[in-house]
This record gives structure tokens, C-alpha cells and sequence, in this order.
């Protein structure tokens, strides 16, 4: 019912900025949840930031002061904005919108930080 894609991701050196889009198709409502997360390889999926309209984001401790999450509901998108790029960040970002106990996901975009 729901497809999300994103995009945006790409090379970076270290301290640069990167901003990530998610457009959603289908039934997407702004009284659910919408977040990032990202997998870099050999570890776990992990929470970067999350959305819900009228509420305060909610970020992971190691983005706080450096990324910020934003949400378009006239457009149907979600934003990522990275500032201040570590190489620890280097990852594939995933855009997630969350009813109830249903997951949906995209398929990713590559972020790469390096010099």
C-alpha cells in the first residue's frame, strides 16, 4: 500500500553536508511517525531521527546538533538534512514510516563520507 523511496545520498569528504529526501506514495498519513535510520555494514539497523507532526523530532545522541529531520506533508516528503559529516556516519539511510506495529521501508541510499 505504501512505497517509499529515497534519495540524495552520495560522496561526501568529512565535514560536508548531504540532504536526504523521502517521497512516499500511497496512503501516508502525518498523524503517524516517519523517521530515518541507517545500516552501515556488519551492524544493526539503528534509529537516527524521527517526525510526527504538532510533536517535537526526536534524535539519536551521536546526530543531536548536527542533523535535522523535517517533514512536507503538502508534498509528501521527508527531509534529512547532515550537516558537520563524520566518517562514522558513512551508511545506507533508510526512510521509514511506522503505523501502529507495521513497518515500511525503503530501499535505501548509500551515504559515504571519506576524504
Amino acid at each position: 500500500q505504501v512505497r517509499l523511496v529515497e534519495s540524495g545520498g552520495g560522496l561526501v569528504q568529512p565535514g560536508g553536508s548531504l540532504r536526504l529526501s523521502c517521497v512516499g506514495f500511497g496512503l501516508i498519513s502525518s498523524f503517524y511517525p516517519m523517521g530515518w535510520y541507517r545500516q552501515a555494514p556488519g551492524k544493526e539497523r539503528e534509529l537516527v531521527a524521527h517526525i510526527t507532526s504538532g510533536i517535537s523530532p526526536t534524535y539519536a545522541d551521536f546526530v543531536k546538533g548536527r542533523f535535522t529531520i523535517s517533514r512536507d506533508n503538502a508534498k509528501n516528503t521527508l527531509y534529512l538534512q547532515m550537516n558537520s559529516l563524520k566518517p562514522e556516519d558513512t551508511a545506507v539511510y533508510y526512510c521509514n514510516y511506522r503505523v501502529t506495529v507495521n513497518n515500511y521501508w525503503g530501499q535505501g541510499t548509500q551515504v559515504t563520507v571519506s576524504s
